[in-house]
């Protein structure tokens, strides 16, 4: 994804959920619902949507996890870009549209693909657990990063970051404020001209990194 310019300062480049968790706001595991899936083959927790409260037809940004139990069809979203990554499981073979097969795993770097072209998904050796991001097309825009060492997001290519922790103990620091992020935990943090954000997983730990950016505009 190329990312470019975006009008800044305007009201409608700021997310309720995120106008309403300045300067930082954690997302607990035990917070986040399950919901499973109307064919039995996985379950559903959203970790953060915007606006809140957001059904699936009318969410700018939502990032979630899914369990996957078995073989089948991506759900079809129009209109919305997606990118997935390999949390927990030996991972999946992806098929979007007639492009070739992808061999996705928790060592291979996340899969951005459109939510509208057909998805087939194929177990590698059982269940596996998925983190994935999605985003309005002509609305918002996103990148997905792994992250196992110290790292500092200073907002130059974002507006909001989301720090998703995957295993271990992650603490996450910015101005003032320290948290620590147990597994499944997030952190939610919106640009504060002020201060970056330090990122530091404790040894063996991972997570990941969400940047989101309003899209750019016409023209």
């Amino acid at each position: 994804m190329i990312w470019r310019s975006t009008a800044r300062g305007k009201s409608s480049s700021t997310c309720r959920a995120c106008a309403e968790a300045r300067p930082l706001r954690i997302i607990r595991a035990s917070s986040c619902k399950s919901m499973p899936w109307k064919n039995g083959g996985g379950s559903t927790t959203e970790i953060a949507a915007s606006p809140r409260g957001a059904s699936l037809e009318t969410f700018d940004w939502r990032i979630s996890m899914a369990r996957v139990a078995s073989d089948g069809p991506f759900s079809s979203f129009p209109g919305v870009d997606r990118t997935l990554a390999i949390v927990q499981g030996h991972g999946l073979e992806l098929i979007v549209g007639g492009a070739p097969p992808l061999t996705l795993t928790q060592e291979t770097a996340p899969v951005a693909f459109a939510g509208d072209v057909a998805t087939q998904a194929k177990l590698i050796d059982g269940e596996t657990t998925d983190l994935n991001v999605m985003t309005r097309r002509g609305r918002w825009q996103h990148r997905l990063l792994r992250c196992a060492e110290a790292t500092r997001c200073e907002f130059e290519d974002c507006d909001i970051a989301v720090v998703v922790a995957l295993r271990g103990r992650i603490e996450v620091i910015t101005g003032s404020a320290r948290e620590t992020l147990a597994p499944r935990d997030a952190a939610l943090l919106q640009r504060d001209p002020d201060f970056g954000v330090q990122i530091v997983p404790a040894e063996a730990s991972a997570c990941y990194l969400v940047l989101l950016r309003p899209a750019a505009l016409p023209g």
